[in-house]
């Protein structure tokens, strides 16, 4: 039997769409540069296939100027089409509309992307659908850094101004930050992060801040504990060396003045307070100035706010305090971090003569102890 006309063309027509979708997996899978290899060997065999003229196509990789094009979140094939044609990218809507019909597979990251002018439809698709090809700020920020020197780093990294973090800040609760903290201190999570260009300084402090209320949430941190913990936690940061075994012994030294009814006692806040940030050491005159309100020499309890940026070491060492009998510590080595935890008064003091001897040794080991 004999088929009708409509039957040929339907047949036709699925084995014209198989074929399209097989050609695009090929050139699309293999990535923004193989993409171009079976172009530039095939252009005319799949122009033909995809039904592409010369006339609504430009050819090759395109040429300069550069073009940020940004796929946003929720975005679909025909508005990025639009997109492209309308930023001179590609010639025309159809092109690359096409070739987006032709492979439902196709999908694109949500992000900023690096094309050029004049570029072909299968060119640009290629880049556009390779997350690899987007354009990120990377910065990493450190555990134990200060909000100041947080946004400095940040600011060299995105091109953002440190005022426009600064403005950005004012308000934390904008941030789901407890509206007892003083500042954003603390609530900025330390790690490496991606950012995309288009992010202001206020998303980039959201970002941030998601991060940590995500890690407190992972280690079981009610929301009413959220800011007594990081402000623990940031105190505990300050104060460890390098040597991530202290950090729950040194959270456990405060724990225990804490129960006793003691004052924490701590040079960092209270350098904190003062912004002299350079030293391991304080005056008489600042650890008995009531008015610093970071002093925790005069001031009971924890300090107003975080000191800095606490990261996962410090936050489990509050939470998980290693069991001891420790009222003091020092680091008596101030290049290898080596901790010396006293029970009493005499042994502490004995830890602090110590570290003086350790830091009048040589002019090597002075230099720490500026």
């Amino acid at each position: 039997m004999n088929e009708t006309s409509r039957e040929a063309r339907t047949k036709s027509t699925r084995r014209g769409g198989g074929l399209i979708a097989a050609v695009l997996v090929v050139i699309l899978a293999v990535g923004a540069g193989g993409a171009w290899v079976a172009w530039s060997n095939y252009e005319t065999q799949i122009r033909e296939i995809l039904g592409l003229s010369p006339d609504n196509d430009y050819e090759g990789t395109g040429t300069a100027p550069e073009i940020q094009i940004v796929v946003e979140e929720g975005e679909f094939g025909d508005a990025i089409a639009q997109k492209l044609v309308d930023a001179g990218v590609t010639k025309s809507f159809d092109a690359v509309y096409q070739l987006l019909l032709a492979d439902s597979s196709i999908v694109f990251t949500p992000g900023s992307y690096s094309l050029k002018t004049g570029m072909s439809a299968a060119s640009a698709v290629a880049i556009l659908s390779d997350p690899s090809n987007r354009i990120t700020f990377a910065v990493t920020i450190p555990e134990g850094y200060v909000l100041s020197k947080t946004f400095e780093t940040l600011s060299e990294a995105t091109g953002i101004p440190t005022a426009d973090f600064e403005a950005a800040a004012v308000d934390p609760t904008l941030f789901g930050i407890p509206d007892a903290a003083p500042t954003v201190e603390g609530f900025l999570f330390p790690a490496t992060y991606d950012f995309d260009p288009t992010q202001d300084a206020a998303s980039v402090i959201q970002t941030m801040v998601d991060e940590m209320i995500a890690r407190l949430d992972a280690l079981g941190v009610e929301p009413s504990e959220r800011f007594s913990v990081v402000t623990f936690a940031a105190l505990v940061q300050r104060e460890a060396g390098p040597n991530a075994e202290d950090f729950a012994k040194i959270a456990r030294v405060f724990q225990n003045r804490l129960d006793a009814g003691w004052n924490m006692e701590s040079d960092a806040t209270v350098t904190y307070g003062t912004g002299n940030l350079h030293t391991v050491w304080t005056t008489d005159a600042e650890r008995a100035d009531a008015g610093n309100p970071y002093n925790t020499y005069v001031h009971p309890g924890l300090p107003i706010g975080p000191i800095g940026l606490p990261g996962e070491v410090a936050l489990e060492a509050v939470l998980a305090p290693e069991p001891g009998p420790w009222f003091f510590f020092v680091t008596t080595n101030l290049k290898t971090g080596e901790t010396t935890f006293s029970e009493t008064t005499a042994q502490h003091e004995a830890a602090v003569r110590e570290l003086r001897a350790w830091c009048a040794a040589s002019p090597a080991n002075a230099d720490y102890c500026d």
